[in-house]
This record gives C-alpha cells, structure tokens and sequence, in this order.
C-alpha cells in the first residue's frame, strides 16, 4: 500500500483496540445524525424515525407559515436573518436573544408575549417531531446499548448527545442498563448537581448528559428544572440553550453537562468517539479542543458521515491537533495528516462490509478504481461495528474458559 494513503482497516482496528480495555474511560457523543439511521416505514419508501436539523427546520416553517397566531411574527424573524437560510436552533436562539433585550416589554416590533408564544409553538413542534418510540427491532441504539452492559468496567460508559429526543434512555432501559442522566426522582424528577459532581454511583450506571436539553425538562414556575413526561401549568420546556448570557439558574443544566465534557476529557487516558455528529457547534467544539489541548493522553475519533469537503473548519483543526482524528468517508486526518483511503480492498478482513466498503471499479464513472469508503459514521454501521466487537469478545472469552 503507498503510503500517501491512510488504511481504514487499520484504523477500523485501531478504533476496536482503543474501545475494548475495561480500564478504559470512554465516551460517545452523538449528534442529529444518529436517529437519521433509524428508518421507519412510510408507505411504500421509509423515512428517517426523526428528522434532522434540516428536516425540523421545514416542519417548523411549514407549520407557523399557516399559523394565524404566529405566521406574521415568523415572517418578521426570519427576515431578520437576510436570506441565509437559517436553522431552527439559529431561530430559537434569536427569539430568546431578542426576548433578553426587549425594553420596555417590546423590541423591534416586537413584544415579550408575542416572542414567548413563538418560543413555545417552536417547541411544541420540535417535540412532535422527536417524541418518538423507538422501534422494537435491533437498530443502533440497542447495539450501542448491549455494547455498554456487556463489558464489565473499572469506569462508567459516558454518553453526551446533543438531541433532545428519548432515544438514548429507550434503549438502555429496554436492555435493563442502568443509567444517571443528572436528575433524581420519579413524577417530577429533580436535576440534582450535587450527585453529578460527588459521582458516587457504581461504575456499572452509565452516565447520559444531554447538552443541548431534552423534550422531558422543564423549568418550572418557581424557577426549578424538572425531568417530567408534560408540563404542569406555566412551565417552560428546555430544547436548545443559544449560548448567551443567561442568569445562572436558567444556565444551570447545560453547563453542568458541558462541564462534563470537560472534566471527561482532561481526566487521565479517555476515548471519546462521535457519530453523527458535524463539529457545527462552535461553542461544544471549543469544549473538546482544550480538552484535548489540556490533556496529551485523551483522543477524539470522529466519525464523520459525509466527505472532507462537508468539514472543512474542524479538519483544519485536527492538522494541529495531533490527538484529534477525524475519519470521513474518503479519506481522514491522523496525527494532523490528511490523505485520502487506499484504494484495494481486504474483502478477507473481519472489517469488511461493518467498517469499510468497496465499489468495484465498474461502479466508478470515470472507469478507474475507486478509493475504499469508510462507513462507520453512519450510525447504522457504528451499531454494527459495535456488535461485532462485542461477538468477538464473547468468542475469545469462551475460547479461553474452555482452555
């Protein structure tokens, strides 16, 4: 193989390796693009189980266009953005910025009440969409989830993600995996930043911080943040925290999830693996930059979906961040190298087909052979990837006991 090329395969097993000592701390972060995987039935065709940011934002748009109550202030929000076509979380995070700075009760046009119905409609349509049941077959998430409870560990599995739909928690549950998620209770169950920094619970309880919040919290009257199936009277859901300067209570959930991150990633020899997720938060990119600044023996993998050209920004970063390595379909960036993947397959590695594919050169338009593809930031593949990691070790365990 030349060695302007990088191999996934090699890196398929370098990512296993890293992933399977049980002194190990390991995380994962997971983004939008993970309930994109999960496909349902829709008709004739199948559709995603959620949609992504994009598929939101045209549901929320589709909804208050016709909206009697809230179309003319929609109309008036999004002409503010001078036709670049913004997302909803972009959208979410100006109406709440114009909601902290409104005067007198109004702001250009505009007035607390109006900005604060359009909060809500925003919200209720997001958690329409995302409130979803995930289905009872093996998709990625019960992978990611049997993966977690079949490895004995000196350290708590830390899943951070960045949705705010109950994927996560369905799957764990549905394995009898316990989990903290930052909130102790029942009916209305409490966030609780006491136990989450003490973190005295037994390493076998999976730690799930969502940072970005969750259609089950809510801010209550009296100020306090609640996990709850629906909302009592006057309370507030917490989807999507724009990062301003908000007073410190309201702050309070997110930034103890961030702070997480942080702590995760600067504490001794860690793993922390992304999927689905594009580096577009600028603000949780910066989290994970200096924790890989502060600490040499942390690394990231991110596993990225689409081609380099979809991430130009964070590759630029990993090429002076030696311990930040980002694996895209055509090619990755390791220890600040680029290169494209080799080009001839290894149809006899275990790898094959659940990490890295490759098109026979009739397949390629140009005629000339095709480089291997590299799939595991598809969340579809990580599952599988993951479920064949923990069939091997099973296999090599029984192979041991039986010696």
């Amino acid at each position: 193989m030349s060695t302007s090329l990088h191999c996934p395969y090699r890196q398929s097993t370098l990512l296993q390796q890293a992933l399977t000592p049980d002194k190990m701390r390991i995380a994962f972060l997971l983004g939008a693009g993970c309930p994109v995987s999960v496909r349902v039935s829709d008709g004739t065709e199948t559709k995603p189980l959620i949609p992504d940011i994009r598929g939101l934002t045209e549901a929320v748009h589709g909804e208050l266009e016709k909206s009697t109550e809230h179309s003319s202030n929609y109309q008036k929000i999004i002409q503010r953005f001078n036709g670049s076509g913004p997302t909803v979380e972009e959208i979410l995070s100006h109406i709440r910025a114009l909601y902290e700075v409104a005067l007198g009760g109004s702001i250009d046009g505009f007035d607390k009440t109006a900005l604060s119905n359009l909060d809500i409609a925003i919200c209720n349509i997001i958690t329409t969409k995302v409130n979803a049941d995930l289905p009872e077959s093996d998709t990625p998430y019960h992978q990611l989830a049997t993966w977690i409870g079949g490895i004995h560990r000196a350290h708590p599995i830390e899943v951070f993600t960045t949705n705010y739909d109950l994927l996560v928690e369905q799957a764990l549950e549905a394995h009898k995996i316990p989990y903290f998620d930052g909130f102790v209770g029942a009916k209305r169950a409490f966030f609780d930043l006491t136990s989450m920094e003490n973190d005295l619970l037994p390493p076998r309880w999976s730690r799930l911080w969502k940072i970005h919040g969750s259609v089950n919290w809510w801010r209550t009257s009296n100020d306090e943040v609640v996990r709850q199936e629906g909302p009592s009277s006057n309370d507030r859901q917490m989807i999507y925290p724009s990062h301003l300067k908000y007073n410190q209570s309201r702050r309070m959930p997110y930034l103890a999830m961030l702070d997480r991150l942080r702590m995760f990633l600067m504490k001794g020899q860690t793993v922390l693996v992304t999927c689905g997720y594009s580096f577009a938060d600028q603000h949780l990119n910066e989290v994970i930059l200096h924790g890989l600044r502060s600490n040499p023996n942390a690394i990231c993998f991110g596993l990225l979906y689409s081609t380099r050209s979809k991430y130009v920004e964070i590759l630029s970063k990993a090429k002076i961040h030696p311990n930040l390595s980002l694996l895209a379909a055509n090619g990755a960036v390791l220890g600040t190298v680029e290169k494209d993947w080799r080009i001839d397959g290894q149809i006899e590695h275990p790898l094959h087909g659940v990490s890295v594919t490759k098109a026979d050169s009739s397949e390629s338009a140009s005629g000339s052979p095709e480089n291997c593809q590299f799939r595991l930031g598809d969340f579809k593949y990580f599952g599988k990837f993951l479920a064949q990691q923990l069939s091997r070790t099973d296999d090599e365990q029984g192979t041991t006991n039986a010696t």
